[in-house]
């Protein structure tokens, strides 16, 4: 026989059993989220199924800072989500997380085919959660035209990280699936495929073989600047190289090597009286180099190096690396440092940055000529080994030349007259 009032607590049991469920993390929410906007009959003209991640310069008390964040699994579709006018204009997606950020996808269509045609990103620097002791407590507006775009009835699919530069902040897409103005309410079984994943989409089933790569030449040399309210803050000559050692959509680990290509390349960055920031991009790459000074020892040095680009054959296409606390190519305030030797600067276990024939001075710079030169110790050494040859073959001579001198001295002495 039940105990009395025990058919009356199932009730309540299942209850919290069904709460418990759906406040366990990644069951709304997994990796990626689905976003859906519908019209006023509550039908979906609207899907976008990603994760994303973000990358933002930011002004402090302490000069420029780099964040990295992910979207949430708490980022919803607002109301301001737009069809467009009878699911054939203009329509947009407006995502919210946070305190106050937001992510506008704004579509637009022709006859045969629609994109995204804008992409719009508003962020709350006095978030203090994403934005530690920001200098200003701003809402910041950023945007892009984008090239995300796919036929009328297809949905748009990019495996492979999709970065769109936003001004100061770089924004990947992962994985992503987007369609607008939906025929029948729900994705479509055809595709168009982003640049990036190539003519058909990768798959976990049926991986590519990564090509075998050689390795690449020694990197173009280039000039590099940044200039600030005081003047130029960096002057910098070198060739840089990325050393990236990855897992292929294959399961198989490789290290290959990629060289950046000045013609390529746009750079700028930022001067504080803390921090000295290089930034270059080239594609889907962002590599920043911040430069610091020691106040105590008036030593200027390489402090911090990121990495953000897209490896497209990776089983993780969006590479990350950062860190800032590297002591590389030190030199005193107001010198410059130099090294025709290759220098290999290890930033994580799975990314090196080779520089070559560097030479870089920071902070206290005269117009644009470079400082007096503080040369690295595998140039200096490789100057030891001429000198000690060079002073070897000095001695040689010098014993060569006294047993001469005796021998004939000893030759005179036999002819001497009696």
């Amino acid at each position: 026989m039940a105990a009395p009032g025990g058919s009356r607590r199932w009730p309540l049991l299942l209850l919290l059993l069904l709460l418990l469920l759906l406040n366990l993390p990644g069951l709304v929410h997994g990796a990626s989220a689905v976003f859906v906007v519908k019209d006023g009959n509550g039908t979906a003209c609207i899907m976008a199924d990603f994760s994303a991640a973000f990358l933002i310069s930011y002004d402090t008390q302490n000069g420029s800072k780099n964040v990295t964040f992910e979207l949430p699994a708490s980022a919803e579709v607002l109301n301001s989500s737009s069809c467009g006018k009878g699911n054939a204009s203009d329509s947009s997606l407006v995502i919210a997380f946070g305190r106050g950020h937001t992510l506008t996808l704004s579509f637009t269509r022709n006859a045969t085919r629609y994109s995204v045609q804008l992409m719009r990103f508003v962020y709350n620097l006095s978030d203090t959660g994403i934005f530690p002791n920001s200098s200003s407590k701003e809402t910041k507006t950023v945007e892009s035209v984008t090239d995300i775009k796919a036929d009328i009835n297809k949905k748009y699919r990019c495996v492979s990280g999709k970065q769109i530069s936003l001004h100061n902040v770089t924004l990947t897409l992962r994985d992503a699936t987007i369609q607008a103005y939906l025929s029948n309410g729900n994705f479509s079984r055809e595709e168009t495929h982003c640049e990036q994943d190539g003519p058909s989409p990768p798959t976990p089933t049926a991986p590519p073989r990564p090509s075998p790569t050689p390795a690449p030449e020694s990197p173009s040399v280039s000039k590099y600047n940044v200039s600030g309210t005081n003047g130029t803050c960096l002057l910098a000559s070198m060739g840089l190289q990325l050393n990236i050692t990855y897992r292929t959509r294959g399961n198989t680990t490789v290290t290959r090597e990629f060289n950046i290509d000045p013609n390529k390349t746009t750079f700028g960055g930022s001067c504080t009286a803390q921090l000295v920031t290089l930034a270059l991009r080239s594609g889907n790459l962002l590599l920043v180099l911040q430069f610091a000074m020691n106040a105590s020892s008036s030593r200027v040095f390489l402090q911090e190096v990121q990495l953000n680009m897209t490896l497209p054959d990776a089983r993780e296409p969006t590479f990350w690396a950062t860190n800032n606390s590297l002591r590389a190519l030190q030199a005193a305030a107001g010198n410059s440092y130099k090294c025709n030797a290759e220098e290999r600067v290890q930033v994580t276990e799975a990314f090196f940055l080779n520089i070559f024939r560097v030479w870089v001075q920071a902070f206290h710079v005269d117009g644009d000529r470079f400082g007096p030169v503080e040369e690295c110790q595998r140039d200096a050494r490789s100057m030891l080994v001429p000198v000690a040859v060079g002073g070897a073959l000095a001695a040689l001579v010098l014993v060569v030349l006294i047993a001469y001198l005796i021998g004939r001295k000893r030759s005179h002495a036999g002819y001497q007259t009696i």
